[in-house]
């Protein structure tokens, strides 16, 4: 794929969303992505969601890892053989000033320990992802549950911590996955040094909370923010129910949105007296938060009064900050009508349809094209010979061998 790292390569051996992030993200930037993965795929190459929803075959291809690894080329040795460790080896070691980029987040394989691999090119710029910075296994579940946010989540009524269903730390880990390895690269081009990073799931989610000043706010209070179900801590922002049943989020962070509210709404004249009543300033954020369910009292009627699509132009109209409540199935129904441009058609190898991104960077107003969906180990034998430089005689005896499958048709 043609982009603004086009002749950059990188060497990904990592599994499930952080590391795979990271790499796709660089893939759709124009970088040569080369996925490694033990024959027969990792552990998370059938990874739900899957084709026919986990009712078909076992073996049904998982839409998850297609989407995660389009754009790169994959390549399937046996990592258990003295062979198939080699050639990885050299692959993570090439020579050339824009290879000897690896992503990793592999524990326990010594042949695959920096200090090794350093030895063999020691400007490598090694990215490794781990649960936690001393090695030991998490996910985004896990470390999500130990930062507190399950304990604030969810309806002022509730008691069980409530978990999220997107994989949030994840995903920004990826993302800090690609910035780690331009920042390293720009230095290594300035320096001719090479890098050793390493970004553990759980320091993401801590600097996460921390950046956001919750965790101040919990050591200055000396207890937990409440639950408050849909209201937005801290200002105003809550939802409405149409008259079709149809919700709506409404959110009002700084004065101006508030004016819009209160003007659409036309209920200007009861906030103001309300704030004679109750001595407060609702211009002000903080006495928006405070008096959050007084406010949403007043405007529900309006919005019960009138349908969603009635609601959605008046708001519009207004400028009011919203958005509409929708199941996964509208925004399908919104990209079939091609009204996300972000949104692409990809297909499987093995003929099913899906739906993937784009990169969501638009350059020069471009997404760019979102990149094929690999089917696993098909571009081990071409990888070996552009690379390496192996021949079809050596490329046969590691097949013979079955130190790599055989290759692919196509």
């Amino acid at each position: 794929m043609n982009g603004p790292l086009d002749g950059l390569h990188v060497i990904e051996c990592a599994s499930f969303v952080a590391g795979p992030t990271g790499g796709m993200t660089l893939a759709q930037l124009g970088a040569e992505v080369i996925r490694i993965d033990p024959l027969g795929g990792g552990s998370d190459h059938r990874r739900w969601p899957v084709v026919g929803g986990g009712t078909g075959p076992a073996e049904a291809e998982s839409y998850y890892w297609a989407s995660l690894n389009k754009g790169k080329r994959s390549v399937a040795v046996d990592m258990r053989s003295d062979r198939g460790r080699e050639l990885v080896t050299a692959l993570v070691t090439a020579p050339g000033a824009d290879r000897g980029v690896l992503i990793d987040n592999v524990v326990g394989r010594r042949w695959m320990s920096n200090e090794a691999l350093v030895a063999r090119r020691p400007d490598l710029i090694h990215l490794r992802v781990q649960g936690y910075p001393d090695g030991r296994p998490a996910v985004d579940y896990t470390v999500n549950a130990e930062v507190g946010i399950p304990q604030i989540t969810g309806t002022e009524e509730g008691a069980a911590p409530v978990n999220h269903v997107l994989p949030a730390w994840d995903l920004v880990t990826g993302l800090s996955v690609s910035t780690a390895v331009l920042a390293a690269l720009h230095d290594r081009t300035r320096s001719g040094r090479g890098a050793y990073v390493e970004l553990a799931l759980a320091d993401v989610a801590l600097a996460g909370v921390a950046n956001l000043g919750w965790l101040s706010e919990a050591a200055e209070r000396g207890r937990e923010r409440p639950r408050h179900g849909n209201h937005v801590y801290g200002s105003f922002g809550t939802d409405f129910a149409c008259s079709d049943g149809q919700r709506v989020m409404v959110v009002a962070l700084t004065e101006g949105q508030w004016a819009a509210l209160r003007t659409v709404t036309g209920t200007a004249e009861v906030f103001a007296a309300l704030e004679t009543a109750l001595d407060a300033d609702l211009a002000r954020e903080s006495e928006r938060y405070r008096l959050r369910d007084t406010i949403a009292a007043v405007l529900k009627p309006w919005f019960a009064a009138r349908d969603s699509a009635t609601v959605a132009a008046e708001l519009d109209s207004a400028r009011v900050l919203w958005g509409r409540y929708q199941g996964m199935l509208d925004v399908v129904a919104a990209h079939r009508a091609d009204r996300h441009p972000v949104l692409a058609e990809l297909k499987l190898p093995g003929g099913a349809a899906a739906i993937t991104a784009r990169s969501p960077m638009r350059w020069n107003g471009e997404h760019g094209e979102a990149g094929q969906a690999p089917d696993l180990g098909r571009d081990t034998a071409a990888v070996l010979a552009d690379v390496l430089g192996l021949d079809e005689r050596e490329i046969g005896g590691l097949v013979d061998d079955k130190v790599i499958a055989a290759p692919l048709p196509g």
